[in-house]
């Protein structure tokens, strides 16, 4: 299966040497999964040719707010529009998560309760998840057709599944240990509270939930789709041969 990873931001210059860029700690995360990977950098404005050119599309997180005024976000809501009217699958993470809400009619806003910092635990479809998160912004009213996948007090729309079009997630799966440790130390001086970092310090550790995220994320994009999805699917498979 062919997905397209539309990088919405980049990684820190200073960190992208030893962790890589956002599209590579994906390809790591669903490895072995039998997915093949194109990567488009949106945020430099480098789009698809058509919502069909992958089999289903991931987007990534970024520093920017979907609600700030940047050259590739009215494109990319666009491309997301599209894709879920043709029924093409898309995973959001973070960003993505936000972004695809915001696109198709919720609401998405600097969270006044503060940032999410490292590991945060939610529960995900009944069952206790622990992942790593980064994010301050939330989205605050779900879009038509989205139904709570996870949730904790901090974050209610902390996973949102569209019947079988979207599934996003608010927190990084795909950020580990030694990442979060990174942003901590390049990214959150002078912009996390330190009490709030403090607690994430205390929390790094090796055993997140990543691989529970991969194997939903793989299910999703997995599942039978409507007749719409599978012709694009087709159409799309005939593209990548």
């Amino acid at each position: 299966m062919r997905i397209g990873i539309l990088k919405a931001g980049q990684s820190p210059d200073m960190t992208r040497a030893e962790f890589g860029d956002y599209d590579n700690m994906f390809e790591v995360m669903l490895a072995g999964r039998g997915f093949t990977f194109d990567s488009y950098h949106v945020e430099a404005m480098e789009f698809p040719a058509s919502v069909h050119a992958a089999e289903a599309w991931l987007i990534t997180g970024s520093r920017h707010g979907v609600y700030e005024d940047h050259a590739f976000i009215p494109p990319l809501e666009d491309f997301i529009r599209r894709a879920y009217e043709a029924a093409v699958p898309m995973v959001g993470i973070c960003f993505g998560h936000q972004i695809i809400a915001h696109a198709l009619g919720g609401k998405v806003e600097k969270f006044a309760g503060g940032w999410a910092v490292g590991a945060q635990d939610y529960q995900f479809e009944g069952q206790p998840v622990t992942l790593n998160a980064w994010h301050q912004d939330q989205v605050t009213t779900r879009p038509p057709g989205a139904e709570i996948a996870a949730s904790n007090a901090f974050c209610e729309n902390a996973a949102l599944v569209y019947g079988d079009r979207a599934f996003t997630v608010q927190a990084h799966p795909e950020f580990g240990e030694g990442f979060i440790e990174a942003l901590m130390t390049h990214r959150a001086p002078g912009v996390v509270p330190e009490p709030l970092l403090d607690t994430a310090r205390d929390r790094l550790g090796p055993a997140k939930d990543q691989a529970l995220i991969a194997d939903r994320i793989e299910a999703f994009l997995r599942q039978p789709r409507t007749a719409l999805g599978n012709k694009a699917t087709e159409h799309a498979t005939r593209g990548a041969a």
